[in-house]
């Protein structure tokens, strides 16, 4: 059974930073990818980082490129996102997916697997 579990969500001003966590299991951590979804209230969720570990794939959104990175533990199943110099605009509920056919190509594609979310607010 796939688990994924979110952590690490806060209040924090413009400019700061914060790490999310995701912790995973039930599937096969070191070929499958992992992705981080963002939804702003009243938006459809949005692609934020992607990783792909079978094929060394790591894929940003144009909103967070230079801002934001993806990594990840692989002994202890967990995936992070890092995100410094937050904005306003970076306030959403932060969700952890997966699924055997998700290749990171920032194609909109949905996978099957979502945690139940972080929240995010970046508020001054």
């Amino acid at each position: 059974q796939v688990q994924l579990v979110e952590s690490g969500g806060g209040l924090v001003q413009p400019g700061e930073f914060l790490t999310l966590s995701c912790a995973a299991s039930g599937f096969n951590f070191g070929n499958d990818a992992i992705e981080w979804f963002r939804r702003a209230p009243g938006k459809e969720p949005e692609e934020v980082a992607c990783f792909y570990p079978h094929d060394d794939v790591t894929w940003y959104a144009d909103s967070v490129k230079g801002r934001f990175a993806i990594s990840r533990d692989t002994p202890m199943r967990t995936v992070y996102l890092q995100m410094a110099s937050l904005k306003t605009e970076d306030t959403g509920v932060y969700y952890c997916t997966t699924d055997r056919y998700l290749r990171c190509r920032g194609d909109r594609y949905r996978p099957d697997y979502w945690g139940q979310g972080t929240q995010v607010t970046v508020s001054s």
